[in-house]
This record gives C-alpha cells, sequence and structure tokens, in this order.
C-alpha cells in the first residue's frame, strides 16, 4: 500500500516543478529511482504484528533511492519476525523542486515518524516501539532524525506529535560530513559544492548524540572503500560517551552496499538485529 507522505499540494519547502521522477534499472542490477520530489511511504503488513515498526531509508547517495534491495526486501524481512515495516521515499535534494535543498529529506523523516505514531493503532503498532533503519546515505537520514528530532525541520509544522525515533539501525551509514571520513557525494548533494562549517558541523550526526539519542544498532565492513567505517566507529564512539545502547556489528569484508546479505558471511546481520530488538 503506498500512500503520499504529504496532501501533494501541502509539501513544505516545496517549489512548484515537474515531477520528474524516474525508475531504472542499473548495470549493477540495482533499482534505482531518482528526481524525488513527491514522498510516498509504502506500508508492508505482517501476519502476526508484534507491535514493533520500523520506517526503511534506502540509500543512494541523496541522488535517488534503491528501493527494492534495500526497501521491499528488507520490509519482507521484517514482516517475516513480526515487525510492521515502512519504506520511505523521501525527496532527493534539488534546487529545481525544494526551496532549501538541505532540509527536504529530514522534513520527510520527520514526518513519516509522526505518520506512523499518528496511525499506530490502525497498523497495530506499539507507538513507543517506532525505529527507523538507514542504508548508506538513508543511514544518515536515519541518523539525522535519531539525533535532531528536537530540530523543527519544517518550521511551518504545528504537528506536536513525538519525531523521535525509539530505536535506530544504521548499515554502512554515512555519518560525518567532516573532509577527513565523509563521503564527498552524498554531501555535495545534500549541501552543494561548497558548505560552511556551520552546515557540515550541523550534518555531523556523531556531534549531535546526547543522552536522549534512541539506541542504536550499526552494520559496516571495515574494507569500505567508498563510505569509510570511521563513520560507524565514530556514532557508536559518541553513543558510548552520551550513555546510549550501542551495538556495533564489524565485518571484515563486504565493501558497500549489500544490503542485506553481505556474500563474505555466513552470519547474516539481520539476525543480530533481530535478537537485539527484543531488548527494545
Amino acid at each position: 500500500m503506498v500512500v503520499p507522505l504529504y496532501n501533494n499540494s501541502q509539501i513544505p519547502n516545496a517549489l512548484p516543478a515537474e515531477n520528474r521522477e524516474k525508475t531504472e534499472i542499473l548495470p549493477n542490477g540495482v533499482e534505482f529511482t531518482t528526481e524525488t520530489s513527491i514522498p510516498t511511504i509504502t506500508v508492508f503488513l505482517p501476519i502476526n504484528p508484534n507491535g514493533k515498526a520500523l520506517i526503511i531509508c534506502p540509500g543512494g547517495g541523496y541522488w535517488g533511492t534503491a528501493g527494492d534491495h534495500e526497501g521491499r526486501k528488507v520490509a519482507a524481512a521484517l514482516n517475516n519476525q513480526g515487525i510492521t515495516a515502512f519504506v520511505l521515499k523521501y525527496r532527493v535534494p534539488d534546487e529545481r523542486t525544494c526551496v532549501d535543498p538541505s532540509l527536504a529529506p529530514l522534513q520527510d523523516a520527520q514526518q513519516a515518524i509522526r505518520w506512523v505514531r499518528q496511525n499506530a493503532e490502525k497498523w497495530h503498532v506499539n507507538p513507543h516501539k517506532i525505529g527507523i533503519l538507514g542504508f548508506s546515505a538513508g543511514g544518515h537520514l536515519a541518523a539525522t532524525a535519531a539525533t535532531h528530532f528536537n530540530v523543527k525541520a519544517d518550521p511551518n509544522n504545528t504537528d506536536t506529535t513525538a519525531a523521535r525515533p525509539d530505536f535506530v539501525v544504521l548499515v554502512y551509514p554515512v555519518i560525518s560530513f567532516d573532509a577527513a571520513i565523509g563521503h564527498r557525494g552524498s554531501i555535495e548533494k545534500l549541501l552543494g559544492k561548497n558548505p560552511s562549517q556551520a552546515q557540515r558541523d550541523f550534518f555531523s550526526c556523531e556531534k549531535h548524540v546526547s543522552k536522549d539519542t534512541p539506541p542504536s544498532f550499526l552494520v559496516h565492513a571495515q574494507d569500505d572503500d567508498l563510505v569509510l567505517v570511521e563513520n560507524s566507529t565514530a556514532f557508536e564512539r559518541a553513543c558510548t560517551q552520551a550513555g546510549v545502547p550501542v551495538s556495533l556489528n564489524l565485518y571484515e569484508k563486504g565493501g558497500h552496499g549489500f544490503g542485506m546479505d553481505n556474500p563474505t558471511t555466513d552470519k547474516p546481520w539481520m539476525d543480530a538485529l533481530f535478537a537485539w530488538l527484543k531488548q527494545w
């Protein structure tokens, strides 16, 4: 079930623009959707819901979203464990469609959390057991939602529903916008080619972890040469210093973008996730 995240006439921070969204299969077989300007949320309901929910943010360098192997397939696996899943197709930063492109993804993530919480009874979800899961740049979005939930990304929104996720799952995530370890493509797409230090600091999630950051589960391969593992270790270190429960799950190999299944190991990270989620 695909649902508009907003009434299309009330998308915040939006400019009048043609809907240019398109989906294609890349040479590596990955389904990739680009130029999203009308965000949606797709509902995946388990047969026997256990009350927990995860909002999934596929990755794509803030250029687009890999909605199959980092979206629908993940939702199906969550459903098999009784977890209600919601795949968020968030807006990509684009000056043609957004007044402030840097805030559009966070506005969508916060709206998704509020929307699931508002509709919790309808989907048989406990409103206090709603998490967010993100891959790569979608992991940056999830981490931003987990550390900036008190930031009113849409200043005109009067909804008082809490936007804080109850737990966060970050898979090979972009975390830092520090030049030394940040993913240049994600930084440039979100903030442009010459971001200020203040912008870099705002979107460096490791700098905004506090005691109120939700419990965090991270997955990363140490040989990831696209998004360096230091992103995850920096976030783990910040969580530990703030007293936030955190589980960092490192693979020796696997590179970047493997989704649910790292082919270099027989230890699926989702098994570890399901065990970890029993605490929350």
